[in-house]
């Protein structure tokens, strides 16, 4: 008997160890074997993990696929500006002034650039001016150019600091305009004297209307001074003005269109305000007996009212093309043999002016002209003129 109970019994081994076996696979995840008939979690260390639970996500919504945007394109270079070798004898423009002649310097820099017969000289020096000679000497510093030659034409653009007390006395006082005078003709004479031409440039309108006032008497001193040695004044108050008469930061550049010709400011000029002064400039050189074409223009603007009293009168300022073509418009109409009448005729009030012909004539057809059609214009008689 107890023969038989040992085979009995390794034969219960061999069958719980192959049903352990067969069953280990499918109860990984649940108690073993060992643990339902004996109990207990001894195993518990040995076990994996069971796997973190994932959050569950809401399904978003397919979001549209854009194609990637291109990158930007870099910014164009400008070429190098070309370098244009000047004549041995190009005639020399120098720039005298302030920072508004730094600024017309460049302009005529850049109108001159393709020109080898002009070679712009910048002379001038910012915060300059006629009255602080104890910071910058412009006598001093014309007389040093002068004994060196370095110029031929003397271009001056100067006056926005000047606005200052002159030997202690006041701004536009009359004993500051005889010294502010005085220090003028002496810049001017010694150009002058050394046979030099000389070009003036007139002070802008100013936004300020206290700074430009003042600006404004400078400005007639200049005139005077430079009237007096017969040097070129070049006008920019009126050319510079707003279509009302007032301070305009911007008005029509040489080409009739309306940009910005004034800076931030309200004093110096923009590159296009530059530019539209130095175009007056080559104009005054030429008229100044230069013996360079300078910029080739020969474009000039007829001034219906020279030869008359109203030459002299302050008139309003040029604005670009639209005036251009009343201006030409109103000189369609002439009366042909006729003598031109006297300015001051035509602003009387109730002074007739004789005319050739009167205009309604114009439109009649006299017989034997080609639109005549052998019809004349048929005039009719109004029978009751007064309307009752």
């Amino acid at each position: 008997m107890t023969g038989l109970r040992a085979p009995l019994g390794s034969l219960l081994v061999i069958v719980l160890a192959l049903a352990v076996a067969w069953s280990a696979p499918a109860l990984a995840q649940q108690r073993s074997l060992f643990d339902v008939l004996f109990g207990g979690n001894n195993n518990a260390a040995t076990q994996p993990p069971p796997p973190a639970a994932q959050p569950r996500t809401q399904p978003q919504p397919q979001s549209i696929r854009r194609a990637p945007a291109p990158a930007p394109a870099p910014a164009p270079v400008a070429p190098p500006a070309q370098t244009i070798a000047k004549s041995d004898v190009a005639q020399r423009v120098a720039v005298f002034g302030d920072s508004l002649g730094v600024d017309l310097a460049r302009a005529l820099d850049r109108l001159y650039a393709e020109n080898p017969d002009i070679a712009v000289l910048q002379k001038s020096v910012g915060s300059s001016g006629f009255v602080r000679n104890d910071f910058y000497n412009w006598n001093t510093a014309i007389e040093d150019e002068l004994v060196a030659d370095s110029f031929d034409v003397a271009v001056v653009a100067i006056g926005v600091n000047d606005r200052q007390v002159l030997n202690g006395a006041e701004p536009l006082s009359d004993p500051w305009r005889e010294a502010y005078r005085a220090r003028l003709d002496a810049f001017l004479g010694n150009i002058r004297a050394a046979g030099k031409q000389v070009i003036w440039i007139e002070l802008p309108p100013m936004e300020q209307p206290t700074y430009g006032a003042a600006m404004a008497q400078i400005s007639s001193i200049h005139k005077a001074a430079i009237s007096a040695v017969g040097g070129e004044w070049v006008e920019t108050y009126d050319r510079y003005l707003g279509e009302n008469g007032a301070y305009s930061a911007s008005g029509p550049d040489l080409n009739g269109n309306i940009v910005v010709m004034r800076k931030g400011d309200g004093i110096h000029f923009s590159a296009a305000g530059a530019d539209k002064l130095a175009f007056y400039v080559d104009r005054a050189m030429g008229a100044g007996g230069s013996r360079v074409s300078l910029s080739g223009s020969t474009l000039e603007v007829a001034d219906l009212l020279a030869g008359t009293d109203a030459a002299t009168m302050l008139r309003p300022p040029f604005q670009g093309l639209e005036q251009m073509r009343l201006v030409e418009m109103a000189s369609l109409v002439q009366d042909l043999g006729g003598v031109a009448p006297r300015a001051g005729d035509l602003i009387l009030a109730g002074t007739p002016v004789a005319r050739g012909f009167a205009l309604e004539d114009m439109l009649d057809a006299p017989a034997g002209r080609v639109d005549a059609f052998g019809v004349g214009r048929v005039r009719r008689v109004v029978e009751n003129p007064t309307g009752r």
